[in-house]
């Protein structure tokens, strides 16, 4: 329990913090999870644009750092451009 006005809601802004960042966390994997399972260049392409853009947001939030959003994008070009046209 806490003991403090400002620790209760430390309690309050931390569950609502984490909340938010299992959200984008969930939604950059899922965006991740799209390019994977592309067939074709074009579909990977396109996924990738879009989980791009969202692994970009997830570091603008600071959920995730830079340098492992830009691993994961260079990690999903390689494979965007290893599928089949």
């Amino acid at each position: 329990m806490p003991h403090h006005k400002s620790a209760a809601k430390r309690i309050v802004t931390n569950e609502k913090a984490r909340r938010r960042n299992v959200a984008a966390r969930t939604r950059m994997r899922s965006a991740l999870k799209s390019v994977r399972a592309a067939a074709t260049r074009a579909e990977g392409e396109a996924a990738y644009r879009a989980a791009t853009s969202i692994l970009d947001r997830t570091v603008a939030k600071g959920v995730l750092k830079r340098a492992a959003a830009d691993r994961h994008k260079a990690r999903l070009a390689r494979f965007t451009q290893k599928l089949p046209a």
